[in-house]
């Protein structure tokens, strides 16, 4: 039976802050948000092609709060593919996303770093043909 990755949980310091993030600046649709208790929601997010989903997660103790925006170590840990690398790089750098560098093209595709606003690295890339 075949398998699929289907969530990834970001930790986030706020819902609707987060949802205003993902669907205003990366273009992010809600797939779900549902109340599940005084201070909990189930919210996923999704960019309008396949691939997975983010679960956004409320941070709710000291230890997560302490995580939110560095779950990935300081590494690039989220990757978001683009079929059209420089309209959605000129879309981002317009909504006032920062990238930590230049567009440069890798084996792999085209690709730039950039930060969300609670400081996770991402990659934008249009990957090449023969990372398809």
């Amino acid at each position: 039976m075949p398998s699929r990755l289907a969530y990834t949980t970001l930790l986030i310091d706020d819902y609707d802050r987060a949802i205003a993030y993902f669907t205003q600046v990366l273009g992010f649709q809600v797939r779900a948000d549902e109340r599940l208790s005084a201070t909990k929601r189930w919210v996923v997010v999704a960019p309008s092609g396949a691939g997975g989903a983010l679960l956004l997660a409320q941070a709710s103790t000291p230890a997560q709060r302490a995580l939110v925006g560095g779950q990935g170590g300081g590494r690039v840990w989220l990757f978001l593919h683009t079929d059209d690398f420089a309209a959605e790089h000129a879309r981002l750098s317009a909504c006032g996303v920062r990238f930590e560098e230049s567009p440069r093209d890798e084996p792999y595709g085209r690709v730039a770093v950039f930060v969300d606003c609670w400081g996770n690295r991402w990659d934008l890339v249009q990957p090449s043909a023969a990372a398809v």
